[in-house]
């Protein structure tokens, strides 16, 4: 069997056409449901107010795939086995277990433990402590193209379909003086556009402490939920989780970018697609780092989920995280 690739780092930099979404919205006022809009300067340097969705929400949906990826087959800690959102710091064993520990050990344990918040990261409160674990991943906004994308308010209603029959009198008595009943009126919003994506993937941090300087867990395990992570970050673009997808699953129409991996402890290139020529720029970063560092850097384009899933597929089985030289 080949040597695997070892990765320092990993980015996605990609642009998604999503049709009739309503992912992430800021809430409601009165009957009409308010979606997500930013403020961002285009690449034409001027200022637009688009749809987004938030980073933290892309987080979670990648978190909930790695979850059910990695239940049953990587540890866990007891919170995580029931997604709660407080992790490990929910987990009363873990807080008795670092009540006399220090920072360093505590942090360790709970990297063994719990492959979640390993690479989901977490600010560890278990133990009357405060211990901040950076996440291994990173997204941005995914921000609507200026351009090319809209977002408009739909009228619904929903029917009370059985009333009895003093019920029906009653309200035939108020509709006969002009009031509406018997049916709820309500706008939805729904999203159509262009999005940019940006997100890294720290995979050399995978079981890394970071007070220490050194690995918690052993080098299989830390392929382990290497593998689980690529495959989360593949199933995020392919279900993207959120709200209202009972009814307005987003209709994914096209994803196009490119995958940046670095073998060195270089950074593994970004480049916002708002920008036109982003895959150009990224060419150029790469050559440009090919000069100091040859090989340290590859890019990988795509112009669709398929060719996207069968990169990231190649990577989970042919990578595994680089380990710091400088660890003990």
């Amino acid at each position: 069997m080949a040597e695997k690739t070892a990765l320092y780092s990993l980015s996605i930099s990609a642009r998604a056409t999503l049709d009739m979404h309503s992912l992430n919205n800021e809430g409601g006022e009165g009957n009409q449901i308010q979606t997500r809009m930013v403020n961002i300067v285009g690449a034409d340097g001027r200022l637009h107010n688009v749809n987004a969705i938030s980073g933290d929400m892309f987080k979670h949906i990648q978190a909930e795939h790695l979850f059910r990826l990695g239940n049953g087959k990587l540890p866990l800690c007891s919170a995580c086995k029931e997604f709660n959102a407080n992790r490990i710091s929910a987990d009363e064993g873990y807080g008795q277990a670092i009540s006399d520990k220090s920072d360093a050990a505590a942090l360790n344990l709970m990297l063994v433990t719990c492959a979640l918040d390993d690479m989901a990261g977490n600010l560890i409160t278990a133990g009357n402590r405060s211990i901040p674990r950076k996440s291994v991943v990173e997204f941005s906004w995914v921000v609507g193209l200026p351009e090319v994308t809209v977002t408009d308010s739909y009228f619904h209603v929903k029917y009370a379909s059985e009333r009895s029959h003093d019920r029906r009198k009653a309200d035939s008595a108020e509709e006969a003086r002009g009031a509406n009943l018997g049916q709820a009126i309500f706008h939805r919003p729904a999203s159509s556009g262009v999005y940019a994506v940006v997100a890294n993937l720290e995979l050399s941090r995978i079981g890394f402490n970071d007070i220490t300087q050194t690995y918690a867990v052993s080098e299989e395990a830390r392929e382990e939920r290497h593998k689980a992570l690529l495959e989360s970050m593949l199933c995020t673009f392919l279900e993207p989780r959120g709200a209202m997808r009972s009814t307005q699953n987003p209709h994914i129409v096209a994803f196009d970018g490119i995958v940046a991996v670095s073998k060195q402890v270089l950074p593994a290139p970004t480049f916002s697609p708002l920008g036109q020529e982003f895959v150009a720029e990224l060419q150029r970063v790469q050559r440009a780092l090919d000069s100091l560092h040859p090989g340290a850097v590859e890019l990988y384009p795509f112009e669709s989920l398929g060719e996207f899933a069968e990169v990231m597929a190649r990577l989970v089985q042919t990578t595994k995280p680089l380990t710091l030289a400088y660890s003990g």
